[in-house]
């Protein structure tokens, strides 16, 4: 999204009515779904992985969706801090967690790899509360106030985040790793997209992509637990949803827990590691693909095409005949917040 709308979305959002808000976001998608540009287009490149068998009309519809599902998360994202404990806590609905918590009462440290579904945001708020101490990664953005407003959010919402820039994956990492040993933390780590020199690329729907090693990483030795959280969007009625004060509230499902195969070492424990949560992060995404808000790219194939675009360009613009170039590496996303 961009930044200057962000910007006076934090200071405007705040002080009016949430269903207003809520209607300005519904408005904001469907006019950027008509003017179908660059993120639109992408989002539709990456659905098209999702469900390959749909018409031109079904991906538009499901696009749409998409776009409905996206700016709903950024209208709860900026409300966020003026809602109740009991409004959050209407919101939310765990499945699959009995394991996890279990794990967690016991001393042991659960460390989650998201995808960018649902409102992690909110989910990381119920469970810094309910669950456990909840510590996370937020990438720096540009400009710094921006980061800051997100910041707050987060912070404000009793999460423990993490900044990571430029150059600071491994200093992230080691904190991480000691969060993880202090036992009986929650880590979640969008997890589904990482362009970095350290992505581990992995099948998903049939295709390659690149996501990040840190969530098996992190639990490799086996002194925390992995798994995959979904966290999907479902319509709210009756009691919950007065109590909610939305229509909308999350769905927050853990899987059950990656098992180390005890037979790999290094590299390739962290990789299978990764297959596995990926795997379940996919069947999520195939069940509510409307939620997955990936307008960036994050399969191989676009990003080598992509690749091959700056290198033709650069040989046609700059090159003499014959010469030998290596082409721009850089896709101008921004990297995932996985380490």
């Amino acid at each position: 999204m961009n930044a200057w709308i962000l910007a006076q979305a934090f200071r405007w959002a705040p002080r009016l009515p949430e269903p207003l808000v809520r209607a300005l976001a519904v408005l904001g998608a469907d006019v950027a779904w008509l003017v179908h540009g660059k993120g639109v287009r992408r989002l539709e490149a990456n659905l098209t992985r999702v469900r390959p068998g749909l018409s031109r009309r079904g991906l538009r519809r499901l696009s749409h969706a998409g776009m409905r599902s996206y700016l709903r998360y950024y209208a709860e994202m900026l409300v966020q801090p003026g809602l109740s404990v009991e409004q959050v806590d209407a919101r939310v609905r765990l499945v699959n967690e009995d394991w996890a918590l279990e794990r967690l009462g016991a001393g042991q440290s659960v460390v989650a790899a998201l995808g960018h579904l649902g409102n992690w945001d909110m989910a990381g708020g119920w469970a810094s509360r309910n669950l456990a101490p909840t510590t996370t990664v937020a990438e720096r953005l540009e400009p710094e106030q921006l980061f800051l407003d997100f910041l707050d959010v987060r912070e404000k919402a009793g999460m423990r985040i993490l900044a990571l820039g430029r150059g600071e994956g491994g200093q992230v990492f080691r904190e991480l790793m000691r969060t993880a040993r202090r036992g009986g933390q929650f880590i979640p780590l969008l997890a589904d997209r990482d362009l970095s020199h350290s992505g581990v690329e992995v099948d998903l729907f049939g295709h390659r992509a690149r996501v990040a090693p840190g969530p098996a990483a992190l639990t490799a030795d086996g002194k925390a637990v992995l798994c995959t959280v979904a966290i999907t969007y479902e319509r709210l009625h009756g009691e919950r949803r007065r109590l909610a004060g939305s229509p909308w509230g999350v769905k927050v499902a853990f899987s059950d827990p990656v098992v180390p195969d005890e037979t790999l070492k290094g590299r390739e424990r962290i990789h299978a590691m990764t297959q596995q949560w990926a795997d379940r992060l996919a069947q999520a995404i195939a069940e509510t693909p409307q939620d997955w808000h990936m307008l960036q790219r994050v399969f191989v194939d676009d990003l080598d095409r992509d690749r091959d675009r700056h290198r033709n360009a650069q040989t046609t613009q700059a090159a003499p005949a014959g010469a030998d170039t290596d082409g721009a590496e850089g896709d101008g996303d921004s990297a995932a917040e996985g380490t």
